[in-house]
């Protein structure tokens, strides 16, 4: 459950002692294809959108959780632990609020002082000053904010929006589902102005995010 008491306590446990000297936060391969700099800036807004965009923001997460960075996921109370597990996620370092659906912005903006990146799923509305007012928080910080299933027109300097999603494993009606075929294409502004389209597995067979 939402308590900014304890939210204010972890934060300044896992804040880095010292700031980071690197501007990018790693990303697994498949992934990387898909961002200007093939790693996550910080300071930056990236908005997930599509039929799969909850499954593609963990494989996102995954790379700088991997890395060994904390990451925070506010509004997700159906964020799937083992998804996030066989994606990559290190559940050691997963901050999941709960229970604070008209004041995520004050939980993502209190988890952006000490964790490098912040899942957030907004209202189906939220209002584009609460979302301007945390992208100030995360470049203040030095943090990524993960936005998941905004709305368009929701401020962000780069969107990933799934277009096509199908799932393979079925044949006329037998079998079990085994991997996801998806298509991914990235706009942003500046340098990634120009969409960029991936084919990815997300998942694979074995759980895990690669290029199709």
């Amino acid at each position: 459950m939402f308590a900014p008491e304890r939210l204010a306590a972890l934060a300044e446990r896992v804040r880095p002692t010292a700031a980071s000297s690197t501007r990018l936060l790693p990303v697994f391969p498949a992934i990387a294809a898909l961002l200007p700099e093939a790693g996550l800036r910080r300071g930056t807004v990236l908005r997930c959108t599509g039929p799969a965009a909850l499954s593609l923001a963990l494989a996102i997460s995954a790379g700088p959780s991997a890395a060994g960075s904390w990451c925070g996921a506010v509004g997700l109370d159906d964020v799937g632990v083992l998804a996030a597990a066989g994606y990559g996620v290190d559940l050691e370092r997963l901050v999941v609020v709960r229970g604070a659906p008209g004041q995520w912005a004050v939980a993502a903006g209190m988890l952006l002082d000490g964790l490098d990146l912040v899942l957030v799923a907004p209202p189906v509305r939220p209002r584009p000053a609460a979302v301007r007012t945390l992208a100030a928080r995360a470049r203040d910080r030095g943090g990524v904010v993960l936005v998941v299933e905004s709305p368009a027109g929701s401020p962000a300097d780069l969107e990933l929006a799934v277009t096509e999603s199908r799932w393979h494993g079925l044949a006329e009606g037998a079998g079990r589902l085994q991997a996801r075929r998806v298509t991914v294409v990235a706009r942003g502004r500046g340098s990634a102005a120009r969409p960029v389209s991936q084919e990815l597995w997300l998942p694979t067979a074995t759980g895990k995010v690669a290029a199709a």
